[in-house]
């Protein structure tokens, strides 16, 4: 066991992949000689050679397509952006050739390509920085999204996303980064994609988060000092999510809160609502409750305090679901 956080957790399963199997290749910008932006990749260069990890130009169309074209010859890159909100750049790639290439060759190519990016607000970043696109790529068919929340699923979905035949969009919580430190085998293993995890199990109200939100909501469970029995469901894959965990646990508390840091309307929890109201409708004693972003760009630093959910955000959506 080693004690990492998401940062060197990335690492280890990028040098387990890469030491695992001679097809898998990382790229991108500064993520050789420099590590990366964040460092993610540091040392990967050297102990692996730049054939295998590739700095590129600043040109997330080109990293995105080369990566494409990288996967369906039989390689399996592991395609870095510096941040989410440059992966708009490569959004045709993704859209128009990574997800229909299966379909498109009727089964005889795969596209076995990952794309890293680091996620969400927190840390004051300039514009374009901290988007939370999620649900904009979930509705791609032929892509999987996931988003890890903590060390330990983050070096199992990342490794179970390397090994996975089609195009998963990994997206890592900048803002707790580092901010997590678990023990971490430093074995193989993997985290299935797919598969949501039941943080915290209760009895009143379940909520839902991922990514670093599912720290929020912790933190919010604590205030609460016990004050209601909260089931913590922490999604980890938001394509193909988890229904079935989901509508057991609503069906169990009756009363549901999801959180996410991505914008209201149309955000991963509209979907996640349709499901319940579909499934388990007849369970709930109150009205699913959203607790998001507002519809605007993403701010400046000053008001992204104001902009993010927080605990107490999180505690009043709770309140009202549980005085309904």
């Amino acid at each position: 066991m080693v004690v990492a956080n998401i940062v060197q957790s990335v690492t280890m399963a990028l040098r387990q992949e890469l030491a695992r199997d001679k097809n898998v290749v990382v790229l991108g910008e500064d993520v050789g000689v420099n590590g990366g932006v964040f460092r993610a990749t540091e040392g990967l260069q050297k102990e692996f050679g730049a054939n295998r990890v590739i700095d590129t130009p600043l040109a997330e169309l080109s990293i995105v397509g080369c990566a494409i074209g990288m996967a369906v010859n039989g390689l399996k890159p592991v395609a870095e952006i510096q941040f989410s909100g440059f992966v708009y750049a490569a959004f045709d790639q993704l859209l128009s050739h990574a997800g229909r290439i299966r379909m498109r060759s009727r089964g005889r190519f795969t596209c076995p390509l990952v794309l890293r990016a680091p996620y969400g607000g927190g840390i004051k970043a300039l514009e374009l920085h901290c988007e939370s696109g999620e649900s904009i790529f979930a509705h791609i068919p032929g892509i999987k999204m996931v988003i890890p929340s903590n060390p330990y699923d983050t070096k199992g979905l990342l490794a179970a996303a390397i090994r996975d035949p089609d195009p998963v969009i990994f997206y890592e919580p900048m803002r707790i980064y580092r901010a997590i430190k678990q023990d971490i085998p430093e074995k193989e293993y993997i985290v299935p994609l797919g598969k949501a995890n039941i943080a915290q199990e209760g009895d009143d109200l379940t909520l839902i988060a991922w990514g670093a939100m599912v720290k929020t909501c912790s933190d919010a469970i604590e205030k609460l000092n016990n004050k209601y029995s909260v089931e913590l469901i922490d999604l980890r894959t938001i394509n193909p999510y988890d229904a079935e965990t989901i509508i057991n646990s609503v069906k169990k508390t009756g009363r549901c809160v999801i959180v996410h840091e991505a914008i209201r309307t149309s955000g991963f929890a509209a979907e996640l609502i349709a499901s319940i109201n579909e499934k388990a409708l007849l369970s709930l004693e109150a009205p699913v409750v959203r607790v998001t972003s507002p519809d605007v760009p993403f701010p400046l630093a000053k008001l992204e305090n104001y902009y993010l959910p927080d605990v107490n955000r999180i505690i009043k959506g709770i309140e009202k679901v549980m005085s309904f």
